[in-house]
């Protein structure tokens, strides 16, 4: 099996076609990897949570990743790593013009506390992006 190193083009289309991630960051010194489903603009890449442990430790350190994969079998899949900075989104339009694009995206959006039915985000629900500032991918085949 041959691993090649994707472009960037390949691995951003990649990245803006899949839905469901790896969330990684660092808690109390050890790193934490978490599922999560996300939006990709081009630029960054937008998630929702509840309050709990991964929000409260990427508030202490804003550095993360996100790996994302397709896999067609144990010899062919491809997978994209992106780092960079998690930024709240606290700006009330932009939450929504956020929350509008996840739920286009997840009509049936979890966790379903977070959010009104068809309504804008609840108050206790945390919109976030992660700022790109690096993207590599490989694949395999």
């Amino acid at each position: 099996m041959t691993v090649e190193y994707m472009n960037t083009d390949s691995s951003l289309a990649l990245l803006r076609e899949e839905r469901l991630g790896r969330l990684g960051f660092v808690c109390d010194g050890e790193p934490y990897v978490v599922p999560v489903n996300y939006v990709f603009d081009g630029v960054c890449v937008y998630a929702h949570s509840r309050q709990g442990h991964k929000i409260e430790a990427l508030r202490v350190s804003r550095r993360a990743c996100l790996q994302v994969d397709r896999i067609a079998d144990g010899h062919h899949w491809s997978s994209v790593l992106v780092h960079g900075e998690y930024q709240e989104i606290a700006d009330a339009s932009e939450r929504l013009e956020v929350y509008c694009k996840l739920l286009a995206r997840f009509p049936r959006l979890t966790p379903v506390e977070a959010f009104e039915d068809h309504g804008s985000p609840q108050p206790g629900a945390i919109v976030f992006r992660i700022r790109i500032d690096t993207v590599t991918g490989v694949s395999s085949g």
